[in-house]
Order: structure tokens, then C-alpha cells, then sequence
């Protein structure tokens, strides 16, 4: 009896771990830190890496192949050797795969201008749903779950409602900390305006674009090239939507830093007509895009 507990704790373990949901690759650049050991900074790298890897983000059963791939490039600015204090920017970004095919599309490529912390070696970054352990945990708890909100959109439509709750949840907690990058109204870009842009009913049309746009124009393309760019086509027309009521909307500046170049390449098979449409609906939203955008125009070899 006690040989079955211990085989299927074992086994228990094993299954956790590859339920996990985040294939999550960190980099950590402390090049503008001078005379500073890169101990500290090579920990705080395999900390998030463990903690984006091992914690169990969702309820959902997750294969190993099955995982986002994901990225964090942390870029710290400063570090105060005496309290641990540590300031930066993150770099986020995530990727879903195109259905029956090799090719992967991205679906955050965001900045997060204003990343503060603690962090010492030796310490543990523990996770709670119910409380703010610390600013960094925090952080990384509100970007799992808008890589996971946002994945689940692009397979279903509103599939990632639980996700934005629970990144809601964090910034809440967030809030009441005092730490930059939390507080409504702060910014245009901040990680409350972040998590505003996909949950206010203004800018509501940006999720239905992550799923009609993935799952009803990517993912058709390999079946058909042509239905699916179409759809592609029509589902931008959702950015003027947004544009219209929140010209300053973060979701409009993320979608572009994600998009734009694949625009480009999708369209590059295109009719001269539906290459200007496209790149009349781009323009309107984009007018400082003029020279990526001139080349959706461009006469295909």
C-alpha cells in the first residue's frame, strides 16, 4: 500500500507539472548596472523562470505541447545593493500557433515602462490569489494572466473572461500598494489602462478581434488562403470602432506592435483593391505607420 501512495504521488507530481500552462523564457539584462555582481541578477532570471513555469495559473488541463510559449525581457535601469530595490522595464510577449500548420503568430508584444521591485538572493517569490505578496509577484501574476486571457480569446470567443477577473483581481490588490504602474487614470499605457482596454465596454470590439481575427481568419487560411485573409479584412474594421470612442487606447498601440508586420505579409498575395482597403482602414487608425503601412500597397514578385 504504502509502494501505490508513493507511485501515485510520483506520478501526481509529474502530471502537475505538465499541466502547467506557460512555457515562459526570461531574460534578464543588467548591461546598464555597473560593478555589480551578476549573481543577483542570474537568480532573480531563474526565480521568474521557475515561478511563470511551476505555478498553476488556471483550472485547465494543459498537454505539454499544449503550453504559450511566452517571453520576459526584463531590462533593469538600477539596483540599490543595500535594500534590494530594483527598477526597469519589461518586455512581454506571447504566441499561439496557427491551426495545421508550423507557422506561429504573436500575440502580445507590450512594453511595460514601469517596473519596480524588490528582490535579494535567497528570496522566495511565493504566489497568492487572495493577497499581494510583493510588487514583483504582482507583476508577474497580472501578466500570466493577460497571456492566458488573451490566448483563450483567440480559440474562443470571450474564452478568456476568467483570466481577465483574476488579472483585474491583482490589480485591485495592486492599487491600494501605492507602487507605479497600478493606479486608474495614471496612464495611457499603464497595467491598469492595459487590463481596461480588453474589460471596458468602449473598446469591447478589440476581444471579438482577437477571435475572429485568429480563429476565423488565421487558422481558415490554411484551408483558405483567400476566405480567411477576407476575414482578416473585415475584422479590422473593429480598429476604427475603437478608434472612434478611444482614440488613446492601449489595445490600439498593442495590436499594432503585434500585428503590423503580419499585415503586411498576409496581404502581400492580395488584390491591389483589398490591399487598399486595408491599408485605408491601417492608415486612419496608424497616420505614423505611413512607411510600414505603404508597403501592404506594394506589388507582390
Amino acid at each position: 500500500m504504502l509502494l501505490l501512495v508513493a507511485l501515485m504521488s510520483v506520478f501526481t507530481i509529474k502530471a502537475d507539472d505538465e499541466a502547467t500552462e506557460l512555457n515562459c523564457e526570461v531574460e534578464v539584462n543588467s548591461d546598464k548596472i555597473s560593478n555589480a555582481s551578476k549573481d543577483v541578477f542570474n537568480e532573480l532570471k531563474q526565480s521568474i523562470t521557475d515561478y511563470m513555469n511551476t505555478t498553476k495559473w488556471t483550472n485547465a488541463i494543459f498537454g505539454t505541447n499544449e503550453k504559450i510559449n511566452c517571453k520576459l525581457l526584463l531590462t533593469l535601469s538600477s539596483w540599490d545593493n543595500s535594500t534590494g530595490a530594483m527598477q526597469g522595464d519589461l518586455q512581454i510577449q506571447s504566441q499561439r500557433p496557427v491551426f495545421n500548420s508550423s507557422y506561429t503568430t504573436a500575440i502580445i508584444n507590450f512594453r511595460d515602462p514601469k517596473v519596480n521591485f524588490n528582490f535579494e538572493t535567497g528570496q522566495t517569490l511565493v504566489f497568492s490569489e487572495m493577497e499581494m505578496e510583493d510588487n514583483l509577484t504582482a507583476i508577474l501574476n497580472f501578466w500570466a494572466y493577460m497571456i492566458l486571457a488573451m490566448d483563450f480569446d483567440t480559440f474562443e470567443l470571450n474564452g478568456g473572461d476568467p483570466y481577465y477577473e483574476r488579472a483585474a483581481q491583482v490589480v485591485r490588490l495592486a492599487q491600494s500598494s501605492g507602487e507605479t504602474g497600478w493606479k486608474a487614470f495614471e496612464d495611457n499605457n499603464n497595467r491598469s489602462a492595459v487590463l481596461s482596454a480588453f474589460t471596458d465596454k468602449a473598446t469591447a470590439p478589440i476581444r471579438q478581434m482577437l477571435y475572429d481575427y485568429h480563429r476565423m481568419g488565421l487558422d481558415q487560411m490554411v484551408v483558405t488562403v483567400d476566405k480567411g485573409r477576407s476575414t482578416i479584412t473585415h475584422t479590422l474594421e473593429n480598429l476604427a470602432k475603437i478608434y472612434e470612442v478611444a482614440p488613446m487606447s492601449v489595445c490600439l498601440a498593442m495590436f499594432k506592435d503585434a500585428k503590423l508586420d503580419e499585415l503586411i505579409n498576409i496581404y502581400s498575395k492580395a488584390n491591389m483593391t483589398e490591399k487598399e482597403s486595408v491599408y485605408e482602414m491601417l492608415y486612419q487608425v496608424y497616420p505614423s505607420e505611413t512607411n510600414r503601412l505603404s508597403k501592404i500597397k506594394e506589388t507582390s514578385n
